[in-house]
């Protein structure tokens, strides 16, 4: 139980006085549908390919780089915007750690779906060869589990 209960230097409560955290219902829950929504994309195009249909393959795959795209941007827009920053101690510190982290996967990630995404184009994937895609999708959809425990310990619980 000690771990849940805030350190006396932190004021005895979380975040930390003085730190106004960030409003987990505004641009926090719309990154949260915006990689809910990449996870949903990600799998059609991954049924579309196992079906052989490439039109709809690449329709789902552009429509997750795009979002992954869009999530990277909203968060870059979060950072500029927050109250706080890295250097306003334990909140600021493990709040940009932790997101910045995160946000640096999904960068990885979305860069591997776009190299997915110029593959399949070029027809380097079939119904029943496309390793390379899959394992994007899955770190893909790694990288969205991971950020809905963020999103419930950093925003959630942490505002």
């Amino acid at each position: 139980h000690s771990s849940l209960a805030s350190a006396p230097e932190l004021g005895s409560c979380w975040p930390p006085v003085g730190v106004e955290p960030l409003n987990p219902f505004q641009v926090p829950l719309l990154n949260t549908a915006v990689l809910l929504a990449s996870g949903v994309t990600v799998t059609w195009a991954h049924h579309a390919l196992m079906e052989g249909d490439r039109l709809s393959g690449l329709q789902g795959l552009l429509a997750t780089v795009i979002l992954g795209v869009y999530f990277t941007i909203l968060q870059a827009g979060e950072y500029y915007e927050a109250p706080f920053t890295i250097s306003d101690g334990a909140y600021g510190s493990t709040f940009f750690v932790a997101t910045g982290f995160h946000g640096l996967h999904v960068l990885i990630g979305t860069t591997f779906l776009i190299v997915c995404l110029v593959r399949l184009q070029f027809n380097h994937f079939s119904t029943g060869h496309h390793f390379g895609f899959e394992a994007a999708a899955w770190y893909w959809h790694f990288v969205d589990v991971v950020w809905l425990f963020l999103y419930l310990s950093i925003y959630w619980w942490g505002s």
